[in-house]
């Protein structure tokens, strides 16, 4: 069961995250944006980690670290699928 929930959790950050970040839309589709949001909730996790001990799973705070985790994972898949024009 918990699984499902990361999976929701994971989809919703993700598609906050794109939702927040200006410019042109990511060809990620539904899987892309659920990995996205479950990467971001890793990052958004370590992050949380650092400035609270203790669990962050379902809380409004842990959802939040996982949207800023999100989309600082979005803006380095950008900066890293960027295309060069020079």
């Amino acid at each position: 069961m918990d699984i499902i929930v990361w999976l929701i959790v994971g989809l919703l950050a993700g598609a906050i995250a794109r939702w927040l970040v200006p410019g042109p839309p990511d060809p990620l589709g539904l899987l892309g944006t659920m990995l996205l949001g479950l990467v971001g909730s890793v990052v958004g996790g370590l992050i949380g980690n650092l400035f609270v001990s203790g669990d962050q799973d379902l809380t409004p705070a842990g959802l939040i670290s996982s949207i800023l985790g999100a989309v600082i994972a979005l803006l380095v898949y950008r900066a890293a699928t960027e295309r060069r024009t020079a």
